[in-house]
């Protein structure tokens, strides 16, 4: 510290306490709206700085050695309670602003020694152009990146890594905000400037990593949902060729009811020529497509998949309520009954090629209740089937859709679940419905 009046002390404080409530509020989200925020950091500032002030009046030497320790050990403690992130995503954000006030603070004082002989004034504002300039920097370039990076460090960053790395980090900051380096010689302003850099690249090398990492995962997805609509559409072409077969069957027998129903009429055989009919009737009757439910898009895949699960010798259950005036969009609701429906279908073939003898079935449930719309699927499947942070592993789905349908649940404040009860897998889901309003 470069001393001064309490006064100054207290200015540095509020300074550095606003630099840092600004540069951890910017990368991450508070549980509270904007106004209570401000207020619980404003009334909490209040106190820690009064107190870091009568400290500083009391014993300056305890305070110069342990002021900024504690000061920020009670804003770590308060930050991770108003932010609604993860408690191990909170301690990464708050490792990561620690670094940026070791910057401000080393910074302000740096240069008030080299250039300023020690001047208060400078340090001080060096550390408001510096927060600032970092303020700026994170709302323009980086704000959006470090926020949709929190997802992937929390997804993808194993317990020990980030263990290890926030540990570094800290030592590092620890290093630079020691108070016992007082002199100011060359070889430790360079060990100051290579400790800045090398936690900086650690920070540099892990956002790097892992926001690659997080894209890749990303791109998996979206392979997975190509895959999905390769599969669709290869169950379209399989419906588009059944019509045109079963057109041109229709052409081809036309002709001879044709003719039988001309020979009746010619020989005035009235009652033959109705039984004929009736009989027509019923075999017509008995080759429609099954109605599974009003929603024509829906239908349509049920049907299709149903067809292909029962030529699998797959038995089929279907328990489906739905109308058209679902306000959802089809591609959604395809999305999520494709895949499970797929994910069913591939289960069933698994346990087939371990035991013929083993009967399978699918039984699928879409009901609409009120502002939300239910759908259960269960299937038989391997015991073995285990899950990973509540979702099934690829292997044992095929490697489609469990991803889609999570994120297009989530579209809809969607509530979804999975598990393996004993050899059949069941998947549970309760979405919310959009009110026509709303969408308006």
């Amino acid at each position: 510290m470069l001393g001064g009046s309490v006064w100054i002390a207290v200015i540095r404080f509020v300074i550095s306490f606003a630099g840092v409530i600004i540069l951890f509020l910017s990368i991450s989200e508070s549980r509270f709206d904007r106004k209570k925020t401000i207020l619980y950091y404003t009334c909490f500032s209040s106190i820690v700085i009064a107190l870091g002030g009568v400290w500083y009046i009391v014993d300056w030497e305890s305070c110069s050695r342990m002021v900024a320790f504690v000061m920020y050990m009670c804003f770590s403690a308060f930050s991770i309670f108003i932010s609604s992130d993860s408690l191990f995503l909170s301690v990464y954000k708050l490792a990561l602003t620690f670094y940026l006030l070791a910057v401000f603070l080393m910074g302000g004082i740096e240069v008030s020694v080299i250039f300023f002989d020690r001047n208060v004034w400078a340090d001080i504002i060096v550390r408001v152009l510096l927060i600032i300039m970092m303020a700026w920097f994170i709302e323009k370039k980086v704000k959006n990146s470090i926020r949709g990076f929190s997802y992937y460090v929390e997804n993808e960053l194993d317990r020990f890594s980030s263990a290890v790395m926030i540990i570094s980090i800290l030592f590092g900051i620890g290093f630079m905000l020691n108070p016992n380096l007082r002199d100011q010689t060359p070889f430790r302003l360079f060990q100051l400037v290579m400790n800045f850099f090398l936690t900086g690249s650690l920070h540099l090398l892990v956002f790097r990593l892992y926001l690659h990492i997080g894209k890749e995962r990303e791109y998996e997805k979206e392979n997975q949902l190509m895959q999905m609509n390769h599969r669709l559409l290869e169950r379209n072409i399989e419906l588009l060729e059944e019509s045109a077969e079963s057109g041109r069957r229709v052409r081809h027998d036309a002709r001879h009811h044709n003719a039988v129903i001309a020979e009746y009429a010619r020989r005035g055989q009235n009652e033959e020529l109705l039984q004929y009919l009736e009989e027509y009737r019923r075999e017509t009757d008995q080759n429609v497509a099954e109605a599974i439910c009003a929603n024509t898009a829906v239908n349509n895949l049920l049907s299709a998949y149903t067809r292909k699960a029962r030529n699998e010798q797959i038995k089929v259950k279907l328990d489906v309520e739905l109308g058209n005036n679902l306000s959802i969009p089809n591609i959604d609701l395809i999305t999520i009954l494709a895949n499970a429906y797929e994910n069913a279908i591939f289960g069933c073939m698994e346990v087939k090629k371990q035991s013929e003898d083993r009967e399978c079935f699918i039984n699928l449930i879409i009901k609409k209740k009120k502002n939300k719309l239910v759908i259960s699927c269960s299937n038989t499947c391997r015991v073995e089937t285990v899950l990973k942070n509540g979702q099934p592993k690829p292997e044992f789905t095929g490697g489609i859709g469990v991803s889609s349908i999570i994120k297009t649940a989530d579209n809809f404040d969607g509530e979804y679940d999975f598990k393996n009860d004993n050899g059949v897998f069941v998947f549970r889901l309760i979405m919310n419905i959009p009110s026509l309003k709303a969408e308006v």
